[in-house]
């Protein structure tokens, strides 16, 4: 998900938000109900999650989707 400039920023964001929050790949894998493969590869810019996996995302860092794929600070 690359905002207007081409950077992509979720990559950023999750990986951002997941060590402010202080948890491990494999706890944030466990909490969204993912593999620990999943969230290497999001963070990684390998793959990118779909809208029900933003969604659980935002609700677990208490932020908005918009804030994950770089359209608001």
């Amino acid at each position: 998900m690359k905002n207007l400039e081409g950077k992509n920023v979720f990559k950023d964001n999750l990986k951002a938000l997941r060590q402010e929050a202080k948890i491990g790949q494999v706890e944030l894998a466990e909490k969204l109900g993912v593999s620990k493969g999943v969230i290497s590869f999001w963070e990684n810019g390998i793959n990118e999650p779909g809208l029900a996996a933003l969604i659980k995302i935002a609700d677990f860092f208490e932020v908005s989707i918009d804030y994950l794929v770089g359209r608001e600070d």
